[in-house]
């Protein structure tokens, strides 16, 4: 006899275009029941869906998701449909054309060196253009060029360093910025742009036990604006994306209103990524679950989407 713990049966693609085609039929969509399926499959089996509804019903399913939903929900759901390369890609065009320069340079600055040449590829092919161009087109000055030589350059993702050239690159940025009148804003750039993760953390930490003063501080005080988030964001996801992501979630809630569309974004993208991290580092650094933080922000079917994505 099946007891209430037998686990459900995994449904097949044919299964869910059959349910969401229901969902999306009739007087007013069933958001709850897009979700209900949505939310729960794995970047593998949306796309299944997606090739499953579009063969089945003679229509592209992203286009009748589109016309079926509103809001932020719909923002969030289209949003988290494609593969990950197809979403930065997206993210990013939309930020550069649209002039949300920050929200382009978080995304950017905190990718790896892999993930960055797949969203390049598909960037190309989506856009008809390539990203370095609209970095170009749409960036200028200091963020332009630290973009441009971060989207260029191929970084080793290993877990080895040189302490003396770490060492070498501390003095160098310190002679740039703190012990100078000024900030020679070119050496920020090549080094933040050029090196690797491993190698920028022990950069920090030899920058901290040299000068007594933590990198990240000197650059608060050296930059500013977009170019000051892009050098903070390469520092911080170099030591610990978790903690950098749980720290802009936490900004994105934090007083009067929420900045909804950084909130949808950073929890589609890292869902399938290092949500698990992100929700521990929140949990340890403001004293109260992500979820928790979500579910008094937002509302009604979004808010059912985000807490679909963070799990219990």
């Amino acid at each position: 006899m099946a007891t209430l713990t037998t686990p459900q049966p995994p449904t097949s693609p044919r299964t869910d275009a059959i349910d969401l085609r229901k969902a999306f039929k009739g007087f007013g969509c069933d958001t709850a029941a897009v979700i209900n399926i949505l939310a729960h499959r794995d970047v593998a089996q949306r796309a299944q869906i997606a090739r499953e509804y579009s063969t089945m019903y003679s229509e592209d399913f992203t286009k009748r998701l589109s016309s079926e939903l509103s809001g932020n929900t719909k923002k969030a759901l289209l949003l988290w449909t494609p593969d990950p390369a197809t979403r930065d890609a997206t993210i990013v065009r939309h930020a550069l054309t649209g002039s949300d320069h920050r929200a382009a340079t978080e995304v950017i600055c905190s990718r790896t060196p892999s993930q960055i040449a797949l969203f390049k590829q598909v960037y190309s092919s989506i856009f008809n253009t390539h990203l370095e161009r609209d970095i170009g087109l749409y960036t200028s000055g200091d963020l332009k060029n630290l973009l441009l030589g971060f989207v260029t350059t191929q970084r080793y993702e290993g877990f080895e360093f040189d302490r003396v050239a770490a060492e070498n690159d501390a003095k160098s940025l310190y002679m740039a910025g703190e012990k100078r009148l000024g900030t020679d804003e070119k050496k920020f750039i090549e080094v933040f742009s050029n090196r690797s993760r491993a190698h920028l953390n022990a950069v920090s930490s030899a920058y901290e036990s040299m000068y007594g003063n933590s990198l990240r501080k000197a650059v608060k005080k050296e930059t500013s604006g977009n170019f000051e988030h892009g050098l903070v964001t390469i520092l911080e996801c170099a030591d610990h994306p978790g903690r950098y992501f749980a720290r802009v979630l936490h900004k994105a809630m934090k007083g009067l209103g929420t900045d909804d569309s950084t909130l949808l974004r950073v929890v589609v993208t890292r869902a399938e990524i290092d949500m698990m991290y992100v929700k521990i580092e929140y949990q340890k650094k403001y004293g109260k679950s992500l979820n928790e933080a979500v579910k008094s922000e937002t509302s009604g079917n979004f808010r059912a989407f985000l807490l679909a994505l963070l799990g219990h």
